[in-house]
């Protein structure tokens, strides 16, 4: 039986006009997106010897390329409900590479993605200069990556992870791994911190597959970004902040996860067509 990771992606048509498209949406997002990470690192430069860990700048820099690339893309962001102001972390369900565009545009984060990001040819580099915390899958690596996470919220830092562990088909939120929850519950963090829920609802362009924004199983970046470049008639992204939840309110990790998943899933339901 084919499961939804095995299933096909929607098919990648593009015609002369989607190519015209994908060639002036392509440089306009590339050359602003470059241009604002060589502006991020010269600002970098003296925001460090004045502010060390934090960065009290160049996080406004990577907030406006992200909001420019989505206006280039033509597609609509709708937000619902205020982030928290409270200290602590955010937690979303996972479609896509869009996500990471969708959620800085709304609010100043630090993004926690797995090590083998950084590697990864142009967006290894971004992610480094924006502050990513990297994140080793290795049950050895568990002491430090939570020493890590200690330090940039200690530091003042709004993280932001995908608690599913990976991305979808767009339809669906899968359960979510508590493992990255715990650091919250260390003694000189759980009473201060706070998490707050956040649903990403793709609305898919009319009449094109619902699973459009999706991006799963063995799909490329590449055709997944020539698609997203080509479109001529983009649906809509829908961001919803849910009520933040004080950690020391949790009796574990676990529940405090499933807490975060049955809020985010409920919502997502209620909000797909």
């Amino acid at each position: 039986m084919t499961t939804w990771r095995e299933a096909p992606p929607p098919r990648l048509r593009i015609g002369p006009l989607g190519w015209l498209r994908v060639g002036w949406r392509g440089g306009l997002i590339g050359s602003v997106t470059y241009g604002g990470l060589l502006v991020l690192l010269l600002v970098r430069l003296v925001e460090w010897p004045l502010f060390g860990q934090a960065r009290p700048v160049t996080p406004f820099i990577t907030q406006g390329v992200c909001r420019f690339a989505l206006w280039v893309l033509r597609l609509p962001l709708e937000v619902h409900g205020r982030p928290m102001t409270a200290p602590g972390a955010i937690v979303a369900n996972h479609s896509g590479w869009l996500d990471i565009f969708v959620l800085n545009a709304v609010q100043r984060v630090y993004f926690v993605a797995k090590s083998e990001v950084a590697a990864w040819p142009g967006i290894g580099w971004l992610a480094r200069a924006t502050g990513t915390v990297f994140i080793a899958r290795k049950g050895t690596e568990a002491k430090k990556q939570q020493e890590i996470f200690e330090d940039r919220l200690h530091a003042g830092h709004r993280l932001l992870f995908f608690p599913e562990g990976t991305s979808t088909d767009a339809i669906r939120v899968l359960p979510f791994k508590s493992t990255l929850f715990q650091a919250f519950f260390e003694p000189a963090l759980v009473r201060s911190m706070h998490i707050q829920p956040v649903t990403v609802v793709f609305q898919a362009p009319a009449g094109e597959d619902s699973r459009y924004y999706g991006w799963w199983g063995d799909m490329d970046f590449a055709s997944h970004l020539l698609r997203m470049l080509a479109t001529p008639r983009q649906g809509r992204v829908e961001v919803t902040f849910h009520p933040e939840v004080p950690v020391d309110a949790f009796e574990s990790r676990k529940a405090l996860a499933q807490h975060c998943e049955r809020v985010i899933r409920t919502a997502h339901v209620g909000a797909v067509e």
